[in-house]
């Protein structure tokens, strides 16, 4: 099977000629063309991408690695999507807290306190902080969010409600059933702790974004995705990562720092405990937060219903990966989960099995722990705050009583933090706008102030695409066609990954005097690119093979022979969740942009490692296709040598549908095909560019050339005239 590459630099001669492919052959005229078909009645692609999408509901189960440096490295690449996918990676500057702190209320043997603070400027974390008034010296400190019981903080069950607690054995005394949110801070705070519970965005005394907004958004708002200003769950908001669980995360980390700025905190014993959407913080928090030392996430936890509100998904975050396995990142810290009569019910065989075989692996199994009672419905229940108080009197190193008394229920009037002295801020005047906008503008200065922006870039697009280099052996081509013509042979096939259950048509042109040198193409076309009748080569591919180089073009997923159809594809797939919220879609899938870069990853995998070792490999993107092109070189960067796109497709990613094929969160924020090239090591050329597409702050990419003409490219190819640099 003739195919080629190996790491050198791509040569004047063999970049001009892909150049020449670029600007003669692709110009869309193509499209109808057919050449070998591979698939038949004998033959067609199995490939797990065309099965359903998998959705919230689907089932996530882990897998324990068989080492303990396996595991390690596998950790390492998930917590780091859960920061990209979270949108704080590289995380956001630590701008100051400005601290409230007022308002005590001496409820004998603890206080409260009315709190307020800014995670980012402008944007305020809300909440009440509890500290017991008999220990002294430094203390635990616990953070407590509350999870999607109503009202948050001010939460309620009423009379009757609470006195079916106590008869069914869940609660023991009315006012504790009435609110067992605030009863935890209360005996936490009795057992020595000093405690935060803050509230989700849109709950109590969060009210910038609306709770319509960050729990139940359903609908887009054109008025609320225009390039310049955009809101939540909007196409930009998207492709700059921004999402209200990065944001919640975000004020997650702010209430460690506010903690740690305390004077009566031990920064060494600092835990975290909610239940439900309070669950999926506490996880989420103890994973990419290593000050965080003991973690109990009550009913969230399992392979099941992995979160259903919109502020438990994002884009990116469950791809290839699930709560299980996201919880583990805590491991070997000691880590307490619940079951109940939900979608945790399963735990004791499905997902806990597997955490403590980790746990095991990691040398502790002790440290994890779990309350089955799943004769309870969904809570956090009298019964599994006791188990919790345990957890944390025995690693938190407490000596107070486990055992809940009564206390006096505060009111929502007592509690909030806003009133006369501190006017409720205004969510108004295109708060959310500016709120995005600020970010926007923070995370590209973060990103373009760092000595290792290229590095920073590269990690983003890394937790964008998650997918490695594939090992040699992984990639394998199923001849199917094999033509001899008088100068070159034409073979055609399908190209596999057995280890990711892909496989996609390729076909090979490949001259029978060969220079070693390779040219993989890629077009709106798919493989049909390279003819211009169904039997016969384009001129300029004729000219290219009768100069000895080899040339590759294949249907990346959902191209040709995927789905028999030429024409550019359409909207993409989405799960059946109503809602318009990317994340439900795209927290579980890899868009469709990012599986065809997959595929030629996996051609060019194919290619670098073949027994007759190729010298050098180059990549053409025509079309939108070059930002595959571009995203291929961030993967296998080692690999190629020569990335070649049309202008045309510099502006390819910026788009306006969640559901566009180039649709690909977080590309803006890591500076789009720009950002792909700075983070690749090739040589790079943009056809029909010029120096001024470059962005001030990317001027240091290693530009070949942007603005070649057919004219030039013929005589560049003929060796009549010197490759022009700029």
């Amino acid at each position: 099977m003739p195919i080629f590459a190996t790491q050198t630099r791509a040569t004047p001669l063999l970049c001009a000629a892909a150049m020449l492919i670029s600007h003669l052959l692709f110009s869309g005229h193509l499209s109808g063309v057919q050449g070998p078909q591979v698939t038949g009645t004998d033959r067609h692609i199995n490939d797990v991408r065309t099965e359903p999408l998998k959705d919230l509901n689907g089932y996530f189960p882990m897998v324990v690695p068989k080492s303990k440096a396996q595991w390690l490295l596998r950790a390492d690449r998930v917590r780091q999507q859960v920061k990209v996918a979270l949108g704080l990676w590289p995380p956001p500057a630590k701008t100051p807290l400005n601290p409230v702190i007022y308002g005590k209320i001496d409820c004998g043997d603890y206080t409260v306190e009315k709190t307020f603070f800014e995670s980012m400027p402008g944007f305020y974390v809300t909440g009440s902080l509890y500290r017991p008034k008999t220990a002294s010296g430094k203390l635990p400190g616990i953070l407590c969010p509350h999870g999607h019981w109503a009202n948050g903080r001010f939460y309620d069950a009423g009379e009757a409600n609470a006195k079916s607690q106590i008869a069914q054995g869940a609660e023991s005394d009315l006012e504790t059933a009435r609110n067992p949110i605030q009863a935890r801070c209360v005996h936490l705070a009795r057992m020595g702790c000093v405690v935060f519970q803050y509230d989700m965005i849109g709950y109590a005394d969060s009210v910038q974004i609306s709770s319509e907004i960050a729990h139940r958004f359903a609908k887009q708002r054109p008025a609320y995705n225009t390039p310049e200003k955009w809101g939540l769950f909007s196409p930009q908001a998207e492709l700059h990562l921004q999402s209200v669980m990065g944001l919640q995360s975000w004020n997650s980390i702010r209430c460690l720092d506010f903690l740690e700025s305390l004077p009566d905190v031990d920064d060494n014993r600092l835990a975290v405990t909610g239940a439900s959407g309070g669950g999926t913080q506490t996880f989420l928090l103890a994973a990419i937060d290593a000050r965080i030392q003991v973690s109990f996430p009550a009913v969230m936890v399992s392979t099941a219903m992995q979160g259903g509100c919109t502020c438990e998904n994002c884009t990116l975050l469950r791809v290839t990966t699930g709560n299980i396995e996201l919880a583990a990142l805590f491991a070997p810290k000691p880590q307490g989960v619940t079951a109940a009569n939900d979608w945790t019910k399963e735990m004791r065989t499905k997902g806990f099995p597997e955490l403590k075989g980790l746990y095991q692996l990691m040398g502790s199994p002790e440290n994890i722990m779990m309350v089955d009672r799943t004769e309870f419905g969904h809570n956090y229940n009298k019964v599994s705050r006791t188990a919790m108080y345990r957890w944390f009197q025995k690693h938190l190193n407490l000596t107070g009583s486990v055992k809940e008394r009564p206390y006096r229920r505060l009111t929502q009037q007592e509690l909030t933090v806003w009133g006369s002295e501190h006017p409720k801020p205004s969510g108004k005047n295109d708060f959310e706008r500016r709120l995005l906008n600020n970010w926007t503008e923070q995370s590209k200065q973060r990103i373009l102030s760092s000595p290792e922006r290229s590095k920073l870039i590269k990690q983003g697009w890394e937790g964008i695409f998650q997918r490695e280099l594939p090992a040699s052996g992984d990639v394998e081509f199923e001849t199917v066609i094999k033509n001899e013509k008088p100068a070159y042979w034409e073979i055609a096939g399908i190209i596999g990954n057995k280890k990711q259950g892909e496989e996609f048509p390729a076909t090979f042109i490949h001259p029978k005097k060969w220079n070693k040198k390779v040219v993989i193409v890629t077009s709106d076309s798919g493989k049909n690119c390279l003819y211009d009748q169904p039997k016969e080569l384009t001129e300029s591919i004729e000219q290219l093979v009768n100069t000895g180089h080899s040339v590759v073009s294949a249907d990346l997923l959902f191209q040709g022979e995927f789905n028999r159809s030429t024409k550019p594809a359409g909207p993409t797939r989405k799960v059946e969740n109503p809602r318009e919220a990317a994340a439900y879609t795209f927290g579980y899938n890899h868009t469709l942009l990012a599986q065809r870069t997959h595929d030629l990853v996996n051609l060019i995998t194919l290619v670098a490692h073949h027994q007759e070792q190729p010298e050098s490999i180059i990549l053409v993107g025509f079309h939108k296709t070059g930002a595959i092109s571009a995203a291929a070189g961030v993967i296998a960067s080692d690999l190629v040598d020569h990335i070649i796109i049309e202008k045309q497709g510099l502006s390819s990613l910026m788009v306006d549908k969640i559901h566009d094929p180039y649709f690909l969160p977080g590309s803006q924020k890591y500076f789009g095909i720009w950002g792909m090239l700075l983070a690749g090591k090739s040589q790079v050329s943009v056809l029909g560019g010029t120096p001024a597409d470059i962005p001030e702050d990317l001027k240091e990419l290693p530009w070949t050339n942007l603005a070649l003409k057919p004219s030039d490219l013929v005589k560049v190819i003929l060796g009549e005239t010197k490759h022009p640099v700029p």
